[in-house]
């Protein structure tokens, strides 16, 4: 059980656990069919999306392995969509790997209840955010949706030089805030490089399950909402 008395610092993961990144994503792809006219390609944006989706989460498994490095993520995912459609184009996928990162950081959508959550946990709580992210841009996307004035810290996977959940991103957070473990707190989305890896460290975390998996014997706390954090904080 989390000792609401002993957490002095709040951290959170901040793609899909505030920034709303599927949704995001979905708009900037949205915008990029139009503008390099992929219906001519053969294919819908209702049939791209869900691919696209699905290999930028495999490359970005692939990038948290330490199996894939940045460069190529940004342009494997479109070319493995591409791929899927018949339409193996590496310079079009390295062109649309480009617009992405130029557009999709200025989306705003945010996960429900963001805001709220931050208003809340703000008076109470120095807070703080911990990315695998790319550096350049989650300043960005924490700018442009209002939310920056929220964080003391922002750490990210690439200033530190290790991703969660590799123990050391979690160290470098802790000292930066000179924060003892007990007295600390992670919430992600992502139940091993979030949860597990702030726990193995000695860190309490609670698993935002927004998306309802199912799940048996938690080991920990589980929210599907982020203003059930109240019950916690």
């Amino acid at each position: 059980m989390i000792n609401k008395e002993s957490i002095q610092h709040v951290f959170f993961d901040l793609d899909h656990t505030l920034w709303d990144l599927e949704t995001n994503s979905k708009t900037a792809i949205t915008e990029m069919y139009a503008e390099f006219k992929l219906d001519s390609l053969g294919f819908t944006l209702e049939d791209f999306i869900p691919v696209y989706l699905r290999c930028n989460e495999y490359c970005w498994d692939m990038y948290r392995r330490n199996l894939m490095n940045k460069d190529l993520l940004r342009h494997q995912r479109f070319y493995l969509a591409l791929k899927d459609f018949g339409n193996p184009d590496r310079q079009l996928a390295k062109k649309l790997g480009k617009r992405y990162v130029d557009i999709s950081p200025s989306k705003t959508a945010l996960m429900p209840g963001t805001f709220e959550i931050l208003d809340y946990l703000s008076p109470n709580y120095p807070l703080h955010i911990i990315t695998n992210g790319f550096q350049e841009v989650q300043h960005i996307k924490m700018k442009n949706t209002g939310i920056d004035k929220y964080f003391t810290k922002i750490i990210t996977s690439e200033r530190v030089g290790k991703r969660k959940p590799e123990p050391r991103i979690f160290e470098y957070a802790l000292k930066s805030v000179e924060c003892k473990p007990e007295n600390a707190i992670m919430i992600g989305d992502d139940l091993q490089t979030d949860v597990k890896g702030a726990i193995d460290f000695g860190i309490s975390a609670i698993w935002y399950n927004h998306k309802q998996k199912e799940i048996s014997d938690p080991k920990h706390p589980v929210i599907h909402h982020l203003m059930d954090l109240k019950e916690y904080l």
